[in-house]
């Protein structure tokens, strides 16, 4: 990792950008330790891809508790068709749940 002052970044972009393209990652020593780090598009993309699965594993730890807490509920296929009606009316299965989970609508 390269640590550079702002003021050689600005004297030297393109050297700095060339050397970030192949795979360097610089850090840019800025007061008050609001240092900027400089990193080439893989990297970041690789970074954003980590980011979500996180996200995503988190969601899916989240749903899990959910589960084993009883905050979920299920349908059969029968009653999912059933709700993909335009005048479909929630039925007691889903207002006992919501009144037992605090939900209003």
């Amino acid at each position: 990792m390269l640590a550079v002052k702002s003021v050689n970044v600005r004297d030297n972009f393109k050297e700095w950008c060339d050397r970030i393209s192949m795979g360097e990652t610089m850090v840019v020593s800025r007061p008050h330790n609001e240092n900027i780090y400089m990193i080439n598009e893989k990297e970041y993309n690789e970074l954003m891809k980590a980011k979500r699965n996180a996200e995503y594993l988190a969601m899916i730890d989240e749903s899990r508790a959910q589960l084993e807490r009883g905050e979920t509920i299920s349908f059969s296929m029968e009653e999912l068709r059933a709700m993909e009606s335009d005048d479909w009316q929630p039925t007691q299965k889903v207002l006992d749940f919501e009144r037992k989970h605090g939900i209003k609508r």
